[in-house]
């Protein structure tokens, strides 16, 4: 585990994106921004992550404003931080409704292992964004259906959501 402390920044590109800086030492210590992981923040809140590059060797984790307020904290405020490597297979919940299609489904199942980690990360997050399990049953099936329509390697998450093309 690396521990840290650091500050909550605002990203000038993303109007209202906060995050968490991640120093240099830090991601050469990660050896990678190619990683998945478990964030602290303040030993009071956990939740999956990855790395973006901030520049200069640096990097940051993305913070929601739900999250910020769970923990009371705002923009400038200095917070403790510590990562562990996510060991999990999809580097996020897999809620229990897209488990049990992926098993019974084999040909949804199989276009699902061949998405990309952030594609199926995607998929993942969708489904467990809402709360009734009825609503994340229906919104399973509806992904994994239209994945199945996608021609092989052409996939992307406005055809799988069932949105036309822009």
């Amino acid at each position: 585990m690396i521990c840290f402390d650091t500050h909550i920044g605002l990203l000038k590109h993303l109007p209202g994106m906060h995050y968490l800086e991640v120093p240099q030492e830090v991601v050469q210590e990660l050896g990678t921004l190619n990683i998945r992981l478990h964030c602290i923040v303040n030993s009071r809140l956990t939740f999956q992550c990855g790395l973006m590059a901030l520049g200069e060797g640096r990097a940051y984790i993305s913070i929601s404003k739900k999250r910020m307020q769970e923990l009371g904290v705002k923009l400038h405020d200095t917070v403790s931080v510590a990562l562990e490597k996510d060991e999990s297979t999809y580097g996020t919940e897999v809620p229990a409704e897209m488990e049990e299609l992926l098993r019974q489904d084999e040909e949804g199942n199989r276009r699902f292992l061949q998405l990309k980690p952030g594609m199926q990360r995607y998929m993942l997050n969708h489904v467990s964004a809402v709360k009734s399990p009825h609503l994340r049953a229906d919104r399973a099936v509806t992904l994994i259906e239209n994945l199945k329509k996608l021609p092989e390697g052409k996939e992307n998450f406005r055809a799988m959501l069932g949105l036309p093309p822009r």
